[in-house]
């Protein structure tokens, strides 16, 4: 490429759009740490107690503002960090979609929720995408959905991932677009 392309050979990457590249004989390990770090600081919870899960169990959301309206704009920078934070992060897929819904109708009940997702990552800071070396690449996938999950129009989310050797490389967490009827047909 060298011959064909004007260009420098920095050597092996280690940074790349916000995102930290360690490469190892056995794999590559792909993270966000320092934009987490960033984040955190941003929206003044370094400092905050983490949880162990993104979201309350049985938590939901909805557009009814039946609480005080906060700043739509912190709110939708909140949201888009956090989007760009799931491009390393598959485990907080599910209720980064599910924030993003309510950019335009935000109130306080969305902004706690976005800001226990910002205490799961202060306690799961290192965690990243890990790509080993394997023998065998085995094509595995995952899915799931819930049955009339948004309070709002009783539509259900699916979910689903799917990995190829030991890495995960094709996540997505979105409402469907019509309404299931049960949970067999939600599936």
């Amino acid at each position: 490429m060298l011959e064909v392309f004007d260009m420098t050979d920095l050597g092996i990457m280690s940074y790349f759009l916000g995102m930290e590249v360690i490469q190892f004989d056995h794999g590559i390990f792909i993270s966000q740490y320092a934009f987490a770090l960033k984040n955190l600081d941003k929206f003044c919870m370094s400092k905050c107690k983490s949880v162990s899960t993104p979201m309350a169990q049985g938590e939901k959301l909805t557009s009814i503002r039946s609480q005080e309206r906060v700043d739509e704009k912190e709110f939708r920078s909140l949201v888009s960090c956090l989007l760009y934070l799931k491009a390393t992060r598959p485990d907080l897929m599910h209720a980064v979609s599910l924030l993003s819904r309510f950019k335009h109708c935000c109130d306080i009940s969305h902004f706690k929720a976005a800001k226990r997702v910002l205490r799961y990552i202060k306690g799961t800071l290192k965690l990243g995408v890990m790509f080993k070396k394997e023998n065998e690449l085995k094509l595995v996938g995952y899915s799931d959905s819930d049955w009339a999950g948004s309070a709002d129009d009783m539509k259900s989310t699916s979910s689903y991932f799917f990995t190829l050797g030991s890495g995960v490389f094709c996540w997505s967490s979105k409402k469907q677009q019509t309404v299931a009827q049960s949970t067999a047909e939600a599936e």
